[in-house]
């Protein structure tokens, strides 16, 4: 049986899930825009509320997960976010950070922005080594700062408290308008993000994301990884040459940073075959392109059929509801 070639490059099969995934994720926002637009003028929604648009909610899924820790229960407002949370967690920890290299919309968006800038400039940038290895903690930075004052900090009745509030009721419109109606100050900011996005790789996933922070340091436990064979290896050095993450691919045996995000750019730049694999530990044979991101789809998947079978997945909120909330959305915005 003769397989297509595009099923053998890992490249060409990345390129292919993140573009469908972000198609999928637009025509979710475009559904619920047109859901909130509706209720907003008072009419009956011509459409339903995609519940997958609470994937865009991580600081209330998290506290969320506080909720579920303290409690046991899964909070029935909103609870979409907690279930793409855990599932994005889940992927991390079995095959490593594949979420924001294979599905993340904005890690998708921001390799673009870097492919756009090295036609644009001829080449990307690097930041000076000592102020990289600086600006890379200010995500794990971050990453603290949520854990401390939600996971941590939190009392379970001040989680229930946040979750029970309207604030979280329509924190899923007030995101919609972050982007519908958004404020000078947001469009500068997006602007220079967008500006050094074009310059340097994965600038905001590489500095400045908390959510990938966290994903990398839950892929430190993954089986799955990058293993070079050194009998085989010619020293070309491309791999590390292309690698998103820059890290010295050449010189491992095995890959285990946090910022490898399974991406396999650099198994798809080695010119030796065989040499250099996403691989399990003690499993010698090769592992065909298609296998690790059919795990990666196929873990995100079931974690989000799981929480549909188990009724975890639509808000209890009721159109009834949200036009009762809607008039209170200017008060509750700041």
């Amino acid at each position: 049986m003769n397989i297509p070639s595009w099923l053998k490059n890992a490249s060409t099969l990345r390129a292919i899930v993140q573009w469908c995934f972000l198609a999928w994720v637009i025509g979710i926002g475009v559904r619920f825009a047109l859901f909130v637009n509706t209720v907003e003028s008072g009419s009956v929604p011509l459409v339903s509320r995609p519940a997958g648009v609470e994937g865009f909610l991580p600081i209330g899924a998290l506290t969320s997960l506080k909720y579920w820790f303290s409690t046991g229960i899964i909070h029935p407002v909103h609870p979409a976010a907690l279930i793409i949370f855990l599932a994005i967690l889940l992927m991390s920890l079995l095959a490593k950070k594949s979420f924001c290299s294979w599905l993340c919309p904005v890690g998708t968006l921001s390799e673009g922005a870097y492919k756009v800038g090295h036609r644009l400039f001829g080449n990307n940038f690097r930041i000076w080594r000592w102020l990289d290895i600086t600006l890379r903690g200010i995500k794990y930075l971050l990453l603290a700062l949520f854990v401390k004052l939600i996971l941590l900090d939190m009392p379970p009745q001040a989680a229930g408290g946040f979750l029970d509030a309207p604030y979280w009721a329509v924190s899923d419109i007030k995101m919609l308008h972050f982007f519908t109606r958004m404020s000078t100050t947001t469009m500068v900011v997006l602007a220079i993000l967008t500006g050094l996005s074009l310059a340097y790789k994965n600038f905001w996933c590489r500095y400045l994301c908390p959510y990938g922070a966290l994903l990398g340091l839950t892929s430190l436990l993954s089986p799955f990884k990058i293993r070079r064979d050194e009998t085989g290896c010619s020293d070309c050095r491309r791999c590390s040459a292309a690698c998103p993450s820059a890290l010295p691919v050449h010189a491992r045996r095995v890959v285990r940073s946090a910022e490898c995000t399974g991406c396999l750019t650099c198994v798809s730049s080695c010119p030796e075959k065989n040499v250099l694999q996403m691989q399990l530990p003690l499993w010698k044979r090769p592992l065909p392109a298609w296998l690790f991101p059919v795990v990666v789809v196929s873990l995100f998947t079931a974690v989000i059929g799981i929480g549909m079978v188990g009724g975890h997945w639509h808000s209890s909120l009721t159109i009834a509801d949200y036009q009762q909330l809607l008039p209170m959305l200017p008060y509750l915005s700041h």
